[in-house]
């Protein structure tokens, strides 16, 4: 990769030589003198070059010395929770309705390095998206529900639906409101502070979601499956964090390699937790 951007800019130099050349010589030269409008094409500034030759050398280095980590993450519940609905007590008229928890149907986890990394790369931060969508039956939603980010992002609030939405927070991290729009208005937060952001809609009291605002941009929400993939991260030792909206979070040392792969999986649920 290196070589393919010191190659382009060499080929940009010559090719604005070549051009020079053949406006002040050759053909042109031997005959009726000709005016032709030249306009140079654009070069790299010294500074520009160094900018772009060190992001490039630093960008590859680590790559050189990255490794991925893999896993998955599940949750289940209290051993002995299950024995009170035994006997048909939740067949009863005064429990029948009630919801139970449900851990194995348990989504949306997130996996990250906790806290900074003094090796990330530097570059603009993406804009990411989190999409208002109608479902059957429920009214208006937000999708996805947990949108982990690295700092610096900014995120966009697209309303699809055909009637009014007011997205705000109150959180510490970012506090806002986008006021009432519809389409095509798109109201849009930049995230600046590491933490969970809850975000909702003053209309809809179903429309809620997540924003888990991170240090670093190793990080990785699991699948359908509960599985989880985090690449190009740089070897060493860190903090691996396993976090749920609704349960406590987990931590683990781990040790990433130079090359390969490392596996940690999470069991979530209501452990750890202090005694009153």
């Amino acid at each position: 990769m290196f070589r393919k951007v010191l190659l382009a800019l060499v080929f940009r130099t010559r090719c604005r030589g070549r051009r020079e050349e053949s406006l002040s010589g050759g053909a042109f030269a031997k005959g009726t003198p000709h005016v032709v409008p030249y306009k140079p094409l654009p070069v790299l500034t010294g500074c520009e070059i160094s900018r772009l030759v060190t992001s490039v050398v630093f960008s590859l280095s680590i790559a050189a010395h990255a490794g991925t980590i893999t896993g998955s993450v599940r949750a289940e519940g209290k051993q002995g929770a299950d024995a009170a609905a035994q006997g048909g007590k939740y067949d009863s008229r005064q429990f029948k309705f009630v919801e139970r928890m449900n851990y194995a149907g348990l989504h949306d986890f997130v996996v990250y390095i906790d806290g900074l990394i003094a090796t990330n790369a530097p570059g603009a931060a993406p804009t990411a998206q989190v999409v208002t969508k109608r479902i059957a039956q429920r009214g208006a939603t937000f999708e996805p529900h947990v949108l982990p980010i690295v700092v610096g992002t900014t995120v966009e609030w697209p309303n699809n639906d055909d009637i009014l939405h007011n997205v705000f927070s109150f959180s510490e991290p970012k506090a806002f409101d986008l006021g009432l729009y519809k389409s095509p208005e798109i109201g849009k937060v930049t995230f600046e502070k590491p933490g969970r952001v809850d975000v909702f809609c003053s209309i809809h009291s179903r429309m809620s979601c997540v924003v888990l605002v991170l240090q670093n941009p190793y990080f990785a929400a699991t699948s359908d499956k509960g599985t989880y993939i985090i690449r190009n991260i740089p070897a060493g030792s860190y903090k691996l964090k396993a976090w749920h909206e609704r349960l406590p979070s987990q931590v683990m040392d781990i040790v990433v390699p130079e090359t390969g792969e490392v596996r940690a999986d999470f069991v979530m649920g209501i452990k750890g937790l202090p005694k009153p």
